[in-house]
């Protein structure tokens, strides 16, 4: 059963643009980096970290030390309902963590293919547009809003 913690990655890179990818499951469902804790213990850093090399193929162990950052901003939302069978029974909520990563210019993506299909960099208005999700929308204005 998965664990209704999770951590959300805004990948982006000096320029302004963000990564997005495309879920498998979901024609044009796109999205940043998420996933969620695989024990009540991990850490929500290594979380994050786990999760973007995931899904995309970015090892955060040879970026600078500050690459990834802990936005210090959380949310808790509904679970949808076509995906609660992964939750133990009655779990319907679900907290997520904003986290960010910034990456150079030639970062080379390799996505999971079992979990997404496609991705591009847009520029972060666009970008938080794209979204399926509002609240990610809403992470990618709040890091750029801070910059």
């Amino acid at each position: 059963m998965k664990i209704p913690i999770s951590v959300l990655v805004v990948i982006y890179k000096l320029n302004g643009d963000v990564l997005l990818i495309e879920r498998a499951d979901r024609n044009q469902f796109w999205q940043s980096v998420t996933g969620s804790l695989d024990a009540t213990d991990e850490a929500l850093a290594q979380a994050a970290s786990r999760e973007v090399f995931e899904e995309t193929g970015i090892s955060i162990e040879v970026l600078p030390p500050e690459s990834l950052q802990n936005m210090h901003h959380q949310i808790e939302y509904e679970i949808y309902p076509a995906w609660r069978f992964r939750y133990a029974p009655g779990v319907t909520r679900n907290t997520e963590h904003w986290f960010s990563l910034k990456v150079p210019d030639d970062i080379q993506i390799r996505l999971a293919p079992r979990e997404h299909v496609a991705y591009q960099w847009l520029p972060y208005q666009d970008a938080a547009k794209q979204c399926f999700s509002p609240s990610n929308g809403e992470a990618i204005l709040k890091l750029f809003s801070g910059l």
